[in-house]
């Protein structure tokens, strides 16, 4: 639950504030430019294998571009989920209840108030002004995300708004818009299944022969925009749920030259009509899927108004190979909502923790669910099918697992698989699902669904490393020495499985112990003959006591 000293910022800003107030934000006071270094230095931080405690968000407050160009307004990357922490922070919550105040927001939603005086109108460029070289798109900082491929400078943390033609209700979804002229935008809404809400209202646009209407909202209060990457059904207000995120309702003012409303305190937004009719080519750009986006038709939207704040800043998030911003932006959300569905919808039994596999595979291919002990098989193939069929997008590959497996760690989870898994009884492939999200090129063949049941079916030996005792006694002394940083990862320690006896447990403290003279007494008197080596001891003599079940901890 939020704490008492927290609470959610109501914009950019004041989040940012609060970020660096806490250690989270690291300032960068030297030129940068904009079109070949900025983005670059923002990914360091997730494919140096920096873990989510150690990544800030980044604040550019020098830009600059190829041109020499300099720019008064500055630049945030990393500042909306670069960590968990982050984006926590931008709910004003812990990261452990990230997941509830998601399902209390959507059960819960808050209807926005409208004001007039809104602060993202204290500057407005419309007319000939926004037209002019560097004074229109060409006077914001819009980074480059993937120099050396991308074909322009793009928006990424994008709020667009549209509003149904028929029905009225808004939807705002987070989709990346190319800078084409001073007053053209491309922009790409999905329109695969369960794509782009902002999509099916721009079919029913082209059904009536008019220009939609889009604001593209660039920088809002965090819980505002954590709304758009976030799959809400597309009759509801992303925000109203953004103000049971808040707590609050949203202070929402209208735009100048279109009939959509917008976040009253929003730093920049970019009105304009989006052609129902024509198209025109958008990409190559670095897709969050990974690879590069090559070159697609998409929406063309005539750019109307820009409005701003006196003295606003440009958010940008990192996306492309993961783990990067955008990963970690929908999986701190997206794992806690798949858990609920299963548990709570589905009833499945037995069930603990949902992981979106995130790095390379960007959460949505690749799930594990991790089952404790002794939960039925008829409820663990339960919740692999409703794992894989809850989105369209997600589920391509789902694993299941026992909870003594760290299904972060995916060399446990093929541990598991190698040592758990029966290929004939405990694999199923599903043929005919969508594609899903993913780069364009190569097969156009039905995709299919692989699920894998690598939990613990049977009692095992324990796994073979130093009892968890051990193991931290040695860690301290490790840090005592003042030997390299340790970054453990599970498992670290032995621990039983189950095929254990109170013998053998007996065994190994005497060995600690130093009394391994004893073992050897033990075993002295047992000597016999008739049978080959390698022979189990428990499958000859009565009385060895049969293995028991501690504690696997």
């Amino acid at each position: 639950m939020t704490k008492p000293d927290q609470k959610a910022p109501m914009d950019l800003q004041e989040h940012i504030a609060i970020l660096e107030e806490r250690g989270l934000l690291t300032r960068i006071q030297v030129p940068i430019d904009k079109d070949s270094e900025l983005h670059p230095l923002a990914r360091w931080q997730f494919q140096g294998g920096l873990p989510d405690e150690q990544r800030r968000g980044f604040l550019f407050t020098d830009v600059t571009d190829a041109k020499g160009k300099k720019y008064d307004i500055p630049v945030a990357v990393g500042v909306l989920a670069a960590s968990p922490a982050i984006y926590a922070a931008g709910l004003g919550v812990s990261e452990s209840d990230i997941g509830d105040v998601w399902l209390r927001a959507m059960e819960n939603p808050i209807e926005p108030v409208m004001i007039d005086d809104a602060p993202c109108h204290e500057v407005v460029i419309t007319g000939d002004e926004l037209r002019k070289e560097g004074c229109g798109l060409g006077s914001l900082p819009v980074p480059v995300s993937t120099p050396g491929f991308d074909s322009a400078p793009y928006f990424t943390a994008t709020l667009c708004v549209t509003r149904d033609p028929e029905n009225g209700i808004r939807n705002m979804g987070t989709y990346r818009a190319a800078l084409k002229a001073e007053d053209r935008l491309g922009v790409r809404m999905a329109s695969r299944l369960s794509g782009a809400g902002g999509y099916q209202h721009w079919l029913k646009y082209k059904e009536m022969g008019k220009p939609m209407p889009c604001a593209i909202v660039i920088g809002c209060a965090p819980a505002v925009l954590f709304t758009g990457p976030q799959k809400l059904p597309i009759d509801q207000d992303e925000l109203g749920v953004a103000g049971g995120l808040m707590g609050k309702a949203i202070r929402i003012t209208k735009c100048k030259t279109i009939d959509l409303e917008v976040p009253a305190d929003a730093e920049i937004v970019i009105e304009g009509l989006i052609d129902p009719v024509l198209l025109e080519p958008e990409g190559p750009f670095g897709e969050s899927h990974g690879h590069v986006a090559l070159e697609d038709y998409n929406m063309s939207m005539q750019v109307t108004a820009i409005t701003r704040k006196r003295k606003p800043v440009l958010v940008s998030i990192v996306s492309q190979v993961t783990p990067s911003e955008s990963s970690v932006l929908k999986r701190v959300a997206y794992e806690p909502l798949f858990l609920n569905h299963l548990q709570k919808v589905l009833n499945v039994k037995g069930l603990k923790r949902v992981v979106m596999h995130e790095p390379l595979t960007n959460i949505r291919k690749v799930i594990f669910l991790q089952f404790a002990p002794d939960t039925p098989q008829s409820e663990i193939w339960r919740g692999l099918q409703g794992a894989a069929t809850l989105q369209a997008q997600c589920g391509k590959i789902v694993i299941a697992v026992s909870d003594d497996i760290d299904a972060r760690n995916a060399d446990a989870v093929f541990w598991s698989m190698a040592y758990r898994a029966n290929m004939i009884d405990d694999v199923h492939v599903t043929p005919y699902r969508s594609g899903g999200h993913g780069p364009k090129s190569g097969s156009k063949n039905a995709e299919g669904t692989l699920l894998i049941d690598a939990t613990l079916k049977a009692p095992m030996p324990p796994l073979a490393l130093p009892a968890e005792k051990y193991m931290t006694r040695a860690r301290q002394i490790w840090e005592e020495l003042q030997l390299p940083r340790l970054t453990p990862q599970s498992p670290w320690h032995g621990y039983s499985l189950g095929d254990w006896s109170n013998l053998w447990a007996d065994f190994a403290d005497k060995t600690t112990n130093g009394d391994w003279r004893e073992n050897g007494a033990h075993t002295f008197s047992r000597r016999q003959g008739g049978m080959k080596p390698e022979t189990p001891a428990r499958d000859i003599e009565n009385g060895v006591p049969e293995p028991q079940t501690p504690d696997p901890k």
